[in-house]
């Protein structure tokens, strides 16, 4: 789900006259078109963040939460980032989907929480979050899915650390891959996404020092 929509019918409505304290409390009390326009005002605000926080988990409709992102991600604080982590975990693979995109959005931001979510009990964030790592450095990205490769004990999980690593991995990462291979002998789906990755890696290598 993209962030961003650009379109006649999304030009939020005049609110000039309104005062701050009105726009935040239509994050909640408003119809969809009030609450959106107050989600796309309300970051500019002082406790805008605390406002779009508190009104993310109940939101239900995908037009206001998109707007909602949109403006944690434009501000990309710590406490946006604590405010988007939680629909991670939840059932609707929409909501998941564009949680995860505000977060790639803000990766210095989320940058610090990486490695706990990596360790997170939920497999699926665990997921989401080697997607997130993809936005890093390349140096950064490689140590942390590394770790990854070292201690996962889910193979989904590390599938999905070696499918990012085969994309932005240095050549660090290799001993990491040959160390998962070791670990999870008997799953030849591994081999075979480890062999791709560790050709990539070694042919990017080859190239930057050729």
């Amino acid at each position: 789900m993209p962030l961003i929509r650009k379109s006649g019918k999304d030009t939020p409505p005049k609110t000039e006259s309104a005062q701050p304290s009105d726009i935040l409390r239509a994050l909640v009390n408003g119809d969809a078109d009030a609450r959106w326009s107050a989600a796309r005002s309300a970051g500019d605000l002082p406790g805008g963040v605390e406002a779009l926080a508190n009104a993310l988990p109940a939101e239900r409709d995908a037009r206001v939460r998109e707007a909602m992102l949109t403006s944690l991600a434009r501000i990309a604080s710590p406490q946006c980032v604590n405010a988007i982590v939680p629909l991670l975990r939840l059932d609707d693979a929409s909501v998941r989907t564009a949680a995860l995109d505000a977060l790639r959005a803000m990766p210095d931001a989320v940058r610090a929480q990486l490695p706990a979510l990596l360790r997170d009990g939920d497999s699926d964030v665990r997921i989401l979050s080697c997607e997130i790592a993809r936005t890093l450095p390349r140096a950064d990205a490689t140590a942390l899915l590394g770790d990854v490769l070292a201690s996962e004990p889910e193979a989904n999980v590390c599938a999905a650390a070696i499918e990012v690593l085969a994309e932005v991995g240095g050549p660090e990462a290799l001993p990491a891959l040959d160390r998962c291979a070791a670990r999870f002998a008997d799953s030849a789906f591994l081999k075979f996404a480890i062999d791709i990755a560790r050709g990539r890696i070694q042919a990017q290598s080859t190239e930057s020092h050729g």
